[in-house]
């Protein structure tokens, strides 16, 4: 206690010089913090894919569909113990500001092959007897203000109408990294629909999920499906969850590389303005060093001292920038949720800004440690200054 408070008086000496020193690292430790939530939640949907599932896409594109008799053919391949799919919509609710994805599903399997998305039994009996039923992640219910009962309509894009939802379930995240803000219905209300106006659309699929026994298998099972539909019209891509979702990540990955040396950027900048203060405490301090040496300190005591005092600036600044970290990321979560449904700090997010306090804290002190040590006595009683 007696050494924090000797360091606290010494870094102090020189008030407003410290405080701005503090307030730099707090926003630099903010920043960093900040930028590398964004690099986390934009990894959000390739860290929450499972291991034990497949999905099976058209090998032209994505834009482009697969027919709906291949899930039989696909279900009976050894090794697969589960099969659902989806078609992405693209609706839009009320204008297109109010983005957020949403699915039409085969109701009666999509949820099993998806555990991490919870839904109440009642609700999901509920979902499964109403045609026009939808199932709404809780962020996207608070979100809107959304309640059991309610009707949903949105504009459709990709399949144009106006297509009303009646609210029947509201699902909850089974993880934290788990994305509530999307909305399932029923891919038989769609395929109907578009039998009876646009017939060649129709008995279509977007993708197939594929579950699997033994996630060791992932490898032979994509070939055997992909083997299956070789030469046939809509051939096949099939690929692991977390392979389909780096395919959108790559997409933007400069995106991604830019903010990732943006936030080491501010840590180098950081460590130079940290090494500067550091370095114009020990040049106004040259003459008490040597009284220290004078009086018989040895050269680890006046190391340690400026050491001492470095890490306490670092280390506070530091602190104030991770615990300001929480609220200014949840905030900005708020405000981009649309594009970051999962927005959380990871720990190895803060295991980074408590490394990098140290490390600039340890090599702001180098410099000027080495400078006190090498002065000799009598140069430094001759300073003044």
């Amino acid at each position: 206690m007696f050494l924090v408070k000797l360091l606290a008086r010494n870094a102090f000496r020189h008030r407003l010089r410290t405080l701005l020193t503090i307030l730099g690292i707090t926003v630099a430790i903010l920043a960093f913090g900040l930028l590398q939530t964004v690099v986390t939640a934009w990894y959000a949907g390739v860290n929450g894919s499972s291991s034990t599932r497949l999905v099976c896409r058209n090998a032209v594109s994505l834009v482009f569909s697969l027919p709906f008799a291949y899930q039989e053919r696909i279900r009976h391949l050894e090794g697969v113990t589960g099969l659902t799919y989806e078609n992405w919509f693209g609706g839009v609710y009320i204008t297109e500001k109010n983005f957020f994805p949403n699915f039409a599903v085969d109701a009666k399997s999509y949820f099993d092959i998806y555990p991490e998305f919870v839904l109440p039994q009642e609700q999901k009996r509920a979902f499964l007897l109403d045609r026009k039923g939808c199932v709404a992640g809780k962020k996207l219910a608070d979100r809107f203000g959304w309640h059991i009962g309610d009707t949903v309509t949105l504009k459709g894009t990709i399949y144009p109408g106006t297509w009303e939802y009646v609210v029947r379930g509201i699902y909850s995240g089974a993880e934290k990294s788990t994305d509530e803000s999307q909305f399932f219905f029923h891919w038989d209300y769609l395929n109907e629909t578009l039998k009876k106006t646009v017939s060649r659309r129709s008995d279509q699929i977007g993708v197939f999920i594929i579950g699997l026994r033994n996630p060791q298998s992932a490898p032979e099972i994509s070939l055997a499906v992909d083997a299956t539909f070789r030469n046939s019209l809509a051939e096949t891509l099939t690929e692991t969850e977390k392979a389909f979702q780096l395919s959108f990540v790559s997409m933007t990955e400069a995106i991604v590389v830019a903010i990732r040396i943006v936030s080491f950027v501010v840590i180098i900048i950081i460590m130079v303005v940290v090494a500067n203060t550091m370095a114009m405490t020990a040049r106004e301090r040259i003459g008490e060093y040597a009284i220290f040496k004078a009086l018989g300190f040895e050269w680890h005591h006046i190391v340690g001292m400026i050491f001492g005092e470095s890490l306490f600036i670092t280390g506070t600044g530091g602190a104030i920038g991770i615990v300001l970290t929480f609220p200014v990321a949840g905030k900005f979560g708020e405000i981009m949720g649309t594009f970051f449904p999962v927005f959380q700090i990871e720990r190895s997010t803060l295991y980074l800004d408590i490394l990098f306090c140290l490390i600039v804290g340890i090599v702001a002190a180098v410099f000027p440690s080495w400078r006190a040590v090498r002065i000799k006595i009598a140069d430094g009683l001759r300073r003044v200054g």
